[in-house]
């Protein structure tokens, strides 16, 4: 973490069956990295922050411990955006409070914005990982959890999709990124990260948080 920058996200001592205790801070404009070979924990991690598994440890955002908060709010602020994440409805704007909101961001993904009315039947995996972090986007999160958020897309989309995250960074979103692109790690992250059966540690050495 860069000295003086504001802590966004803070996490202490978190753990669950198939990841040991990790400790991490995550400030205001930064972007870390979490890489490591499947499964490892890389997952199970991003699970345990958003609280969405049983776990043991501590979680605050903005100094606020996330026991404080209740659940629906504290994933509001803390976005997880799953490698492939649930569709409920079946269209596309059905998933958005404001599609009015969110055209200009599918936009911005390389989608039209006439992608808000079509169905989810008929999107490619990439389409859907696009329009999962517009939809996570749209909510103005504090800190944002990608799984792998350009697996399902070429080279050229996925830079579209990192230069949003770079401008994202830019306004104070925390964010943390799990990619098994070294290069894309290297684009984006300020600190690196590997996970290896269950233990987080810097890459290549060096002191955790």
């Amino acid at each position: 973490m860069q000295h003086g920058a504001r802590l966004v996200l803070k996490i202490r001592g978190l753990m669950r069956p198939g990841l040991e205790s990790a400790d991490l801070d995550v400030a205001a404009g930064e972007c870390v990295a979490v890489s490591g070979p499947s499964g490892a924990g890389k997952t199970l991690f991003l699970r345990a922050i958003v609280d969405l598994d049983p776990n043991q440890g501590d979680v605050a955002l903005d100094d606020r411990p996330r026991a404080e908060m209740p659940a629906p709010e504290w994933r509001r602020h803390v976005v997880y955006v799953p490698a492939e994440a649930g569709w409920w409805a079946e269209r596309v704007g059905e998933h958005f409070s404001d599609p009015a909101i969110a055209a200009p961001l599918v936009t911005r993904l390389g989608l039209p914005a006439a992608a808000l009315e079509w169905e989810v039947a008929r999107l490619s995996t990439g389409e859907k990982q696009r329009l999962a972090l517009a939809r996570a986007l749209v909510t103005s999160p504090r800190a944002l959890l990608l799984d792998e958020p350009t697996s399902g897309l070429d080279p050229e989309t996925a830079m579209t999709v990192e230069s949003m995250l770079h401008e994202r960074a830019a306004d104070g979103i925390a964010i943390l990124i799990v990619t098994h692109d070294a290069r894309q790690a290297a684009r984006l992250a300020r600190r690196q990260y590997r996970m290896a059966k269950g233990k987080l540690a810097p890459a290549g050495g060096g002191a955790a948080p």
